[in-house]
């Protein structure tokens, strides 16, 4: 994509996805150093979060792995949300080997960045920029955490592992001045708590995505 394309986009806009991905990259060392905690080498985070680029899921990743879960059900979980995040921004990602790079992009940040915007070249380039700077940033930091993780063995002493929620939240909550939204995003919610008594870790936030059928009355 060309980065003039960036051009359309507001002061505002590109300095929220600048700080969001400056908190990716922080994250991303809270991932590193507990993934070095666990006992991983370091090409394990470095090539997860190259190759599978899945941000908080690969928290979810190791830690199912590092309790004795299969490898391979672990990554059945770590993307799904994918299914329906590539039913609502299959225009932005594009065709071709282009769209091949527009999908491994795809994350939590870069859709929410992308539908928020106004016209469809706006959407297309926020969905843009903001998922190559995270697809930069979290890699870099994932790195430097693998680094000092013999240093810092609890990232959770200093709070890294609540940064990428309070970013998602944060990024969510114009959203749910729409009604339907809210009411989906509370099903949503109810479902997963009413799941975690009865499903593996990892599992129960799947089943929030059947708040998606429900309507506002």
């Amino acid at each position: 994509m060309p980065t003039s394309r960036f051009s359309s986009l507001s002061s505002t806009t590109v300095k929220a996805i600048a700080l969001v991905c400056l908190a990716i990259a922080i994250t991303g060392a809270s991932y590193g150093s507990l993934a070095a905690a666990y006992g991983f080498p370091l090409w394990v985070p470095f090539m997860l979060s190259v190759c599978v680029l899945a941000g908080a899921s690969e928290f979810m990743f190791i830690g199912i792995v590092a309790s004795g879960g299969h490898p391979l059900a672990a990554g059945l979980l770590v993307n799904a949300r994918h299914i329906p995040f590539g039913v609502t921004v299959r225009e932005l990602v594009g065709k071709g080997a282009t769209g091949l790079l527009g999908c491994h992009i795809m994350n939590d940040e870069s859709v929410v960045f992308g539908l928020a915007q106004a016209t469809a070249e706006r959407r297309k380039a926020a969905y843009w920029l903001c998922g190559l700077g995270v697809a930069i940033c979290w890699p870099l930091g994932a790195v430097l955490g693998s680094e000092i993780g013999r240093m810092l063995p609890s990232p959770e002493a200093i709070g890294l592992d609540a940064v990428f929620p309070a970013i998602l939240l944060a990024l969510v909550l114009p959203a749910l001045r729409n009604k339907t939204t809210r009411v989906r995003a509370a099903g949503g919610a109810a479902l997963t708590l009413a799941a975690v008594p009865l499903l593996p870790v990892g599992l129960p936030v799947l089943v929030s995505l059947f708040g998606l059928g429900l309507r506002k009355k």
